[in-house]
Formats: C-alpha cells, structure tokens, sequence
C-alpha cells in the first residue's frame, strides 16, 4: 500500500477523540447523600448551558472551574473523582464567558482537549442535555427531580426512577475495499448542512438502530436507504459518546463494489460521492479546499483518518 503522510493537523490518537475515559465516575458515591454534600464543598465546579462550557487557552484549552460557593442556582451533577482524589461536580445554568475566556462547544474544542477535561466535558453535556428533556415522567406525567448525584430522577413521592438513557446510532465510512491513494470512500453531504463559502461538507453516512436490528444490520439497511449501494464486509471500528441530545456512535467500516453508483434518498442526502485517498488527503493537509470533512471531534472525522491511515 503506497504511505500517504499525515497532515501536521490531525493528531494520532489511540481512538476517537472523545472515547477517553479517565474519569472514575465512583459510582458507589451517588447513593452517599452524606458524603455528596461534603464533596460539593471541596469540589471543582463546571457550568454547562446548552451543551457549552467556558474554557480559556488554547494550547490545549483549559476547562473554567467555579468554587462550588460562586456556583450558580441549578442542578447538580456528580462527575465523578480523578485518580488524585479531587472531586468533580457540573451545574447546569447560563454561561456568561468573562475576560480571557470563551463559551464553547464540544464540536469546537473536543478534539483538542486532554483526555481528563474531555470526560468530564462530554459527561456534563450528555448529563445536561438528559436532565433537560425529562422534566416529567413519561409514565403518569409527574414531575421530577434530581437524585443519586444527578444519575437519576424521581417522582417527588419516590414511586418512580427515571435512568438517563443512551440511544445507539451507527455511523459508518463504505470503501471501495482498494489499497494505495486510489482506493475511494464514499461520503454524502447532508441535505440540511448549509455551505460554507461554496464549498459543501461531506461525512460519512449514519442512522440510528432500529428495534430489533442488529448494528450490523442497521449499517446496511441504513446505507442502502440512503445512497442505494449495497455494502458487505461490515467491520466495528470504535465507539464515541455524542450527547446531541444522548447518542452512543458505533463506528464502522463497510466495503462495497469499485465504482458502485449512488443513487441519495433527497430528503436526506443532497449529495453522495466516491473519493480517492488522494483527494481526501489534500483536503486534510489543507492543499485543496474543493470540499469541506467531518470536524475534528467528530468520530466521522476518526473513520476516516483512520481508513486513510493517518490515526
């Protein structure tokens, strides 16, 4: 297989970008009212709003930590704990950044943060992000509220446990299954992303299970729909958390005739296209802007580097 070199822009890493779980979420403390209340007072406190947090820096950016006294009114959610025995709490209220910070997303900056940040990150968003959508109960339609550090709600009278829930969805780069800067992928532009600069975004296909499929089954049935190209040799890859609002990606890769045609579902797809390794790499290294890839944070973004041979 002929090399193509890495792009100094895309960094190696062991596995997407925000897979990296190094926070011990101390699972045994959420039930301990006693011991939460004591941790609150000593802990490093995030603010999420709308699946943003503060950060400051750039080289990595630094997460914004309040002290629990200066916190905000709002729920609280507990973290977890860092192997030196520090404590970490988010609540969720407004963001307002202040001099030398900026409120951003984990679309911005997931790439780029260290693995610690990045967990506790994507953690305070998916947390958020369920807590917001669940008021009530589906079952009777009573309110809730927070319980157990914020890893569940429950009805005011006790009766009801509502657990945050985590819907799988696959995501999938199909390949010509060719070695060397000729092999292609095929990517699709969304029919909702809007262009940039005249240059359309292209990734790589996804779709959520459907009950009673498999996610090898989804994978297929999910690129057939959309492209009308039938793939074989489905192969996990690797998984990544994507809180927007509560998705666990299950990361493949699918293999499909040379040259086999497209034909896009429009209301989904505006446009699919077979790309050489050639051109995907140009792009990455910032020698072509003919079109625009998955953000860095992205797990999309992970496949394909990972098909390319730079991850």
């Amino acid at each position: 297989m002929t090399e193509l070199a890495a792009p100094a822009s895309v960094a190696a890493r062991p596995g997407p970008p925000l897979a990296r779980g190094v926070l011990d979420r101390a699972a045994h403390r959420r039930t301990d009212p006693e011991w939460l209340k004591e941790a609150w007072s000593r802990a490093r406190v995030v603010v999420v709003d709308d699946g943003h947090l503060l950060v400051r820096g750039d080289d990595p950016p630094e997460l914004v930590f309040v002290e629990p006294a200066d916190a905000p009114p709002g729920e609280r959610f507990f973290l977890g704990e860092d192997t030196d025995g520090t404590v970490y709490f988010a609540v969720a209220a407004d963001v307002t950044a202040l001099p030398g910070t900026r409120r951003v997303s984990l679309r911005q900056v997931g790439h780029a943060l260290p693995d610690l940040p990045a967990g506790l990150f994507i953690t305070a968003v998916g947390l958020a992000n369920w807590h917001s959508r669940h008021p009530y109960s589906p079952l009777s339609g009573k309110l809730t509220v927070p319980a157990q550090g914020g890893w569940v709600r429950t009805t005011e009278d006790g009766a009801e446990t509502l657990w945050p829930r985590t819907d799988p969805a696959v995501i999938m780069l199909v390949h010509d299954g060719v070695d060397g800067p000729d092999g292609r992928c095929l990517l699709g532009c969304n029919a909702q992303w809007a262009q940039a600069g005249g240059v359309r975004r292209y990734s790589t296909l996804a779709g959520f299970v459907e009950p009673g499929e498999s996610a090898e089954m989804a994978v297929a049935r999910e690129v057939l729909e959309e492209v009308g190209v039938v793939v074989g040799g489905v192969t996990y890859v690797a998984s990544q958390p994507w809180p927007f609002p509560g998705s666990l990606m299950l990361g493949f890769h699918a293999t499909a005739p040379v040259g086999a045609p497209v034909v896009v579902d429009e209301d989904e797809i505006l446009e699919g296209r077979w790309f050489t390794r050639s051109e995907i790499a140009a792009v990455l290294d910032g020698s072509s802007r003919a079109f625009g890839l998955p953000f860095p944070a992205s797990i999309a973004h992970y496949l394909i580097t990972e098909w390319l041979g730079l991850s």
